[in-house]
Parts: C-alpha cells; sequence; structure tokens
C-alpha cells in the first residue's frame, strides 16, 4: 500500500470519501465552521482529506509540507499544515509541487473546465486575486463537473451554483 500512495493518484478513492464525507464530516477530523463574516471554513481540509484517501502522501518536510497529525488524546489537540486547511495555501501548494516536481499531490492547471475528471479540483478565487475556496469534482453531468465540498455541505452540484467567484482555477490532480 504504501508504494502505492507514493506513485499514484487514485480518483476514484478521492472520489468514493467525498461521497461518503460531503454531507456528514468524517468526525476522524477536526471541522472547521464558518465564522459570522463568512471566513475560515471546512472546505479544504475536506479537499485534503479526499486527497490524502486518494494516496496523496502527506509531506511534512519544511519546503511545502501538507499534513494533518492525529492527537491520540482528543480531536480538538490535532494539528495541520496550513496548506491543509487553507485553500489559498492548497492551491499554492498542489500549483508549487507541480511546477517544481516536487513529491506529493501536484495540480496541473488547465483553462478548460471540460478537461477535469472526477477527483480533480476547482478553486474559486475573489476580485483581489485570493483564492478562498476549494471543492472536488465527483461527478459529470453532460460532460460539465459536479463537485462537492464543506463550507456549506454539498454533493455533486454544478460547480457554478457553488460560491460565487470572480475567477475560477481548474487543477488535474496526479502525484
Amino acid at each position: 500500500m504504501d508504494s502505492f500512495r507514493q506513485n499514484q493518484y487514485s480518483k476514484a478513492n478521492a472520489v468514493k470519501y467525498a461521497i461518503i464525507y460531503a454531507l456528514k464530516p468524517n468526525p476522524a477530523y477536526r471541522y472547521f465552521p464558518l465564522t459570522n463574516n463568512n471566513t475560515s471554513g471546512d472546505c479544504a481540509n475536506f479537499v485534503s482529506q479526499c486527497l490524502h484517501a486518494g494516496g496523496a502522501p502527506m509531506n511534512y518536510s519544511t519546503r511545502n509540507p501538507w499534513w494533518y497529525r492525529h492527537s491520540s488524546i482528543n480531536i480538538n489537540r490535532d494539528t495541520w499544515s496550513i496548506s491543509w486547511a487553507v485553500a489559498n495555501s492548497l492551491y499554492w501548494y498542489l500549483k508549487i509541487n507541480q511546477a517544481s516536481h516536487l513529491p506529493g499531490a501536484k495540480g496541473l492547471e488547465v483553462q478548460n473546465v471540460s478537461l477535469l475528471k472526477p477527483g480533480d479540483l476547482i478553486f474559486f478565487e475573489d476580485n483581489k486575486g485570493f483564492v478562498f475556496h476549494s471543492t472536488i469534482v465527483t461527478s459529470l453531468l453532460h460532460n460539465k463537473p459536479l463537485i462537492s465540498h464543506h463550507s456549506f455541505e454539498a454533493l455533486n452540484i454544478p460547480y457554478q451554483s457553488s460560491w460565487p467567484a470572480y475567477k475560477m482555477h481548474f487543477l488535474k490532480i496526479s502525484i
């Protein structure tokens, strides 16, 4: 299993995980609710869990880290990297890994949404250039992605029905 995790991303396993936990978050992970001003949220944490379920290995190095560490005492004592839980950081983690050929999950940005398959990701950017939301493609309808995400829990909705965005980034995921 370890060699599989290091060499291959199973989009099917990532999607299977997403479908199970899209509407009811996995209690084994800390959940980050939205705050009153619609900041924070659980979207990147959820997408990171999906990536990991698909075989993306955690990276504990100081160069471009991506990880989640469970506490044996209490879930409220779990720790994680910023790239695990913040959409903007997760987006750049994947892009940097792709551009620099670093180990771990990689995100190849494509311009055409029709190139995405279940297990790939869509990130949402505001008008200030900040990536604020992350989603996973979990199905296709007429060759158009349906997404699942947290920060409002959603399963297989059209990507245009999520948060309003100034720009969207379409990432094909690999390891």
